[in-house]
Order: C-alpha cells, then structure tokens, then sequence
C-alpha cells in the first residue's frame, strides 16, 4: 500500500497490531492478521488497499463476541486438562503417622506436612488445614480437626491428634477419611483432597508412616452432594455414611468407658463411669452437656436409677463415678445393665445422645464384658463400649 508523498496512511488497529517491524516496507504478517480479517463493505470500499479477507475466515469473522471471548488457546487447554485429570500432582500429597495402642484403646494420628497443594485462593495459595473422620460413624461425633496453616501450599502441621476408645473391632471393620480442605472466612470452606486408609493395614504398637497423594472422591448423585464442594463435605459424608453402614445398622453417637467388677463381699455390682469420647454434638454452639444415666432392668421397684454430675460444653467429659448396686451374682445374671449418655438442657427435655445395655442378649464387647464381670468377681474390667442412637433390645432382661 503506498500513497503520495506527503499524505498520511490510514491503518486500522487490526492491522497495526500485525506490522512486522523489519527493514523495507512495512507489510502485514500474513499468519497473525488471518485471524482478524477486515469487513470490506464492497468494491466501492475504500477503507484499505490490502484487499479482502479470505473467504475461508468469514465464519470466524461473523461469529458473535462470546464464542470469541470463551475460546482458549491449545496451549491453555492442554494445561488445563493436565491440571484437573492428574490427581496426584495437582491435589498434592500428604505425610503422616498412623499407631495404634491396644492396651489404652486409642489411635493416634500424627498430621506432619503436606506438598504441591491445588491453589484454592485468588492469590494463588490456599488456606489449608486437616480434618480426620472415622467410617461408618457419626460424623460431628468422630471429627477431628487440626490448625489453619495461612498462604501456602506447602504446610506444616505436626500436630497430633488422638481417638479414644478404639477397639480391635475398629481395627478390622473402621477406614480413616483424612480430608484436606481450604479455609475461606467469607464464604464455605472448600475441599481439596482426600485419603482413606483401611486401620486393618496397622499392626499393634507399631508406627506406620504414610506418604500418600491427595485423591478426589466422586460425590454422590444427589443435590446435596452435588453441592458439598461449595458447602462443605458435611452432607456429602452424612449421605456416604449411610450408604457404607447400609440398612438395619444403628448410627454411632461416640465412646464410653466403663468399670465392672462383682463385690463378693459386698454382694453387688459396682459400676464406673470413667469417661466418654467423641459424643455427638447435640448443641448449636458444637459442644453438649453431657451426663450418663444407668439402670438395672428389669427394675420393678425402679429404684436402679443412678445419675452422674454434668459436664458443661465438651464431647469428651470424664467423670470418674461409681455407683453401687446391691445384688446377688445369681441374680444379677437374669439382668441386663442399661447405659445411656443425655444431653442436658435448661427449660427444655434433654436430648439423648446414646446408649448401651450389658446383658446376657447383648453382643458383641459388650456381651463379652458383661460376661467376664459375671465369671471374675472381685476383678475391676473396663472396656470401650459403642453408644449408638437407639437401645439395643433387652433380650437377657425377663419380664
């Protein structure tokens, strides 16, 4: 395109966006002004000498603004895809310890430090911090929670975090779910990753170190699942638990710790309160204030009554009390023990947390326990116990 000396050349943005500086004249790069073809009204026309756009390109430049302003690049697509279908170098990994104690029933969970988490924040880092759930199980009961570490994708926990109360039962039946989320203080946190580790894989008093990538769990197909990324994974995890628990299963409200030993001198029961552990949070403010009832049934004269002092504000009260029921051994083995864990509250019924009873018809540890006590007197046994929603049936109870 050239002109008279002295005249000034008219060239459009498109166009001056493509100029190849470079010496001699001043000529459009042919490659890169392809994609911004020029609207030549007509031969009339005058508003360029560089001849019309091809007519191969006359799709693209009748297509509307917001095709053109969602298209991406190859190279942006390919790092997009490559970000979110690799779970193991996207979410990030995570370090931690695993032992379990069989002789004070307890698993102990060291959250060390994790590596390459996903951004979740504008800024490019995330708020990361852990929490650990125990599978089947009541959710709020069993969750445990580490600190917020602030601006990174590479935090450091090394923090300790313990369950009481955990049986071999556990050990062979339970999954720990450790989840990886981001803290966001205007909105709903969001989840990052997760791992789940079968407890069959932990040997007693022997320490296991893990080094796991974070994965992502498909959620369930419901519209409370589907939307667990942006409220949580509260709904998500009540709804998988029911699914893993299946039907006829009793939902777990926590732990109790209880004493028996048989008194052949003072011919009858002593029973101990000592502690519980991980109860359900029953209160708007995530505590209860918990209190243990026991009964004797059958109890014709219902004078087996015996209640402990409340805890205010915690789901790991200790309580340390005995109650004393005077019995012969004969008798006392036609009976069953009902245990049950409330929720205390003012101007209003308690709530009922859980319960447990200790018979003849019960099953599992406590059937066991109830049975040692009976053929080892004058021995205190203690034992973790399950607290589940609803009283077991009183099978070794008569009428």
């Amino acid at each position: 395109m050239r002109g008279r000396r002295g005249d000034r050349m008219t060239i459009n943005i498109q166009e001056h966006m493509a100029i190849n500086v470079c010496p001699g004249p001043i000529r459009p790069i042919r490659q890169i002004s392809d994609y911004f073809p020029r609207r030549v009204p007509g031969p009339e026309g005058g508003c360029g000498g560089f001849g019309e756009a091809p007519a191969a390109l006359a799709p693209l430049a009748l297509a509307p603004p917001v095709a053109l302003l969602g298209a991406t690049t190859p190279e942006d697509g390919a790092e997009v895809d490559s970000y979110d279908s690799d779970d193991t170098t996207t979410l990030g990994m995570l370090e931690f310890d695993l032992l379990y104690d069989q002789a004070s029933c307890t698993l102990h969970c060291s959250i060390l430090r994790a590596k390459g988490l996903k951004p979740m924040d504008f800024n490019g880092l995330a708020d990361p911090y852990v929490k650990l759930h125990l599978l089947p199980g009541a959710c709020k009961a069993n969750k445990l929670k580490t600190k917020t570490q602030r601006n990174t994708l590479n935090p450091v926990w090394n923090e300790d975090l313990t369950y009481s109360g955990i049986t071999d039962d556990d050990i062979t039946h339970k999954v720990l779910r450790i989840s990886v989320c981001d803290e966001d203080k205007l909105s709903h946190n969001e989840f990052i990753g997760e791992i789940r580790v079968p407890l069959r894989r932990l040997k007693p008093s022997q320490k296991k170190h893990f080094n796991i990538c974070l994965e992502r769990q498909v959620p369930l197909a419901s519209p409370s699942s589907m939307s667990a990324a942006l409220r949580g994974i509260s709904c998500y995890l009540k709804e998988l638990e029911q699914v893993e628990q299946g039907p006829g299963l009793l939902e777990e409200r926590g732990r109790i710790l209880l004493s028996l030993s048989y008194s052949s001198w003072r011919r009858g029961l002593l029973v101990g309160i000592v502690r519980c552990a991980h109860l359900a949070a029953m209160d708007v403010n995530g505590y209860s204030d918990p209190y243990v009832k026991t009964y004797l049934r059958p109890d014709v004269d219902k004078k087996s009554k015996h209640k402990t002092c409340v805890k205010k504000k915690t789901l790991n009260p200790e309580f340390n009390e005995e109650f004393f029921y005077e019995i012969e051994l004969s008798v006392l083995a036609t009976k069953t023990l009902e245990v049950t864990v409330w929720d205390y509250d003012i101007g209003k019924s308690n709530d009922f947390i859980g319960g447990v009873s200790l018979g003849s018809g019960a099953r599992g540890e406590a059937r066991k326990h109830w049975g040692n006590c009976l053929q080892q007197p004058d021995t205190v046994l203690e034992r973790w116990h399950t607290l589940t929603s609803e009283l077991p049936p009183a099978a070794g109870a008569l009428p």
